[in-house]
């Protein structure tokens, strides 16, 4: 799928797990510093930064992303929130050695260190940069989200799930990690962690539809040498006709890590 695709699932996740994302956001708030300087680590397309800039009114952020498109999304949604004065961008990639960014009081990793190539390598950064106090918060996926739990469809989602996990596996994410352990192995204190399983059941606005079409989409071109012809099929019919079903749901599972250094 385009770029613009991804960012637009990213933008909609946000949207459509509003909850989610106003539980963990407010939970790192009344834990974090006062006027924190915060570093975010693979900022996607800005829902961590922006959500923390607001929720910390005092707050700088470094938004850090290897791709110029999501960061020159990130200052357009920066902007318009009112927050482009406080929120900074760094093209970066975080398998290298990371920019100097200044005492931190903060480091956020929400849904990107399974994408690191050394997740060791970068919590220890991640230690380094935080002053002594800081906090450090990990957001990762549990399970990536289903949308047909219960219909005549839930077949071909799970196994196209399961095709996906292989592939993810086969290319090196750590998807399976004990971020608790790590964080802990890496020097951290006083780990706590939160589990936050989400079931939204119909009705549903149209941002969920959107949001699964362009999900089951992006799996059924991901596996375009991987699924039989039927299942690639029948993945393109039903992203087709979900703006008219009633029956989506939305279910996933996300736990957070918040440790101090």
């Amino acid at each position: 799928m385009a770029h613009d695709h991804m960012i637009e699932i990213l933008d909609l996740d946000a949207e459509v797990l509003h909850d989610y994302h106003r539980d963990l956001i407010g939970w790192v708030g009344r834990e974090a510093a006062d006027r924190p300087r915060i570093v975010d680590l693979g900022a996607g397309s800005g829902t961590g930064a922006l959500a923390l800039a607001r929720e910390l009114p005092g707050s700088d952020v470094v938004a850090v992303d290897v791709s110029p498109d999501m960061l020159a999304h990130l200052r357009h949604r920066a902007d318009a929130a009112g927050v482009g004065d406080r929120v900074r961008t760094v093209e970066a990639d975080l398998d290298q050695p990371w920019p100097d960014f200044g005492p931190i009081d903060l480091v956020w990793a929400a849904s990107s260190m399974h994408h690191m190539a050394d997740p060791g390598q970068a919590l220890a950064s991640a230690h380094a940069a935080l002053r002594p106090g800081g906090l450090l918060v990990i957001a990762e996926l549990d399970a990536f989200p289903r949308f047909l739990v219960g219909t005549a469809d839930e077949g071909v989602e799970e196994r196209a799930h399961a095709e996906m996990a292989r592939l993810r596996d086969e290319a090196g994410l750590h998807m399976h990690e004990n971020w608790g352990d790590r964080i802990a192995h890496a020097g951290f204190g006083a780990v706590t962690e939160r589990r936050f399983e989400i079931d939204l059941r119909p009705p549903l606005p149209a941002a969920a539809a959107r949001y699964a079409e362009l999900s089951l989409l992006r799996a059924r071109h991901g596996l375009e040498e991987r699924l039989p012809a039927a299942d690639l099929a029948a993945l393109e019919k039903v992203a087709a006709g979900l703006a008219s079903r009633g029956d989506l749901r939305v279910r996933t599972v996300r736990t957070a890590w918040l440790a101090r250094r």
